[in-house]
């Protein structure tokens, strides 16, 4: 992994800013920061990469980590696309075990990097950390699971339209027409969705046709967020 690591000094702040390590004693964020490697990843640059030995635990500060496993000769799957605040590796961490996927940056990023050897005993020490932890490593299960429902009962617009009304809930602005960006491009967008390349830019054009959005490159506007409830 030949990845950037950027200046320590600011590792305090960003895990202090960071939902999991709020209200942690000072003596074990600091124990934790001092363990704690601020990594740069340019677009395309990897993490890691399947099958590596697991090094801790991953927190997005910036940009777009893209998990995915290898589906085919020259294709992979996309697992899973991660923005600023979410976290990966904690599994694997705990498990001391070797990543399932590979993790590559989709845009240039910042990402901390949180040893097992500095957290686990603050997570000993802290209850409200490990319920913290565990409270995260549910929320995935959970993601999964409605991963597994949608590839198995939803059509492939049904999962477009869920996509893209995730895309206008997290917008600045919820009034029409909302402009929102893809966080990644189409081809893992597709990937990540379950869908051929070819069917994902075939609904588009639908929902172009349908009045519903307006496709201009990475960045869509959606004219009515309301008809994205009926938009099959």
């Amino acid at each position: 992994m030949n990845v950037t690591i950027g200046k320590p000094g600011r590792i305090p702040d960003l895990l202090a800013a960071q939902p999991l390590f709020r209200e942690l004693p000072p003596a074990d964020l600091n124990s934790i920061s001092s363990a704690t490697e601020l990594l740069r990843p340019l677009k395309g640059e990897f993490l890691f990469h399947r099958g590596d030995l697991a090094r801790g635990f991953y927190i997005v500060v910036h940009g777009q980590i893209k998990l995915s496993m290898p589906a085919q000769p020259d294709a992979e799957k996309v697992v899973d696309l991660l923005g600023p605040g979410k976290s990966f590796g904690a599994a694997i961490m705990f498990l001391e075990g070797r990543y399932p996927v590979s993790a590559q940056a989709v845009a240039d990023s910042s990402v901390l990097l949180i040893p097992g050897r500095a957290l686990l005993p603050a997570i000993e020490r802290t209850p409200l950390l490990a319920r913290r932890m565990l409270a995260g490593l549910s929320m995935k299960l959970h993601g999964l699971i409605k991963d597994v429902e949608a590839y198995s009962v939803q059509s492939a617009m049904e999962r477009v339209l869920g996509f893209l009304s995730g895309l206008v809930l997290s917008a600045e602005s919820s009034e029409p027409p909302v402009q929102v960006r893809l966080p990644a491009s189409k081809r893992v967008i597709a990937s990540r969705l379950n869908l051929t390349p070819e069917t994902f830019s075939r609904l588009l054009h639908r929902l172009t046709e349908q009045g519903i959005i307006d496709v201009q490159g990475r960045v869509l506007i959606v004219l009515d967020p309301a008809r994205l409830e009926g938009g099959e």
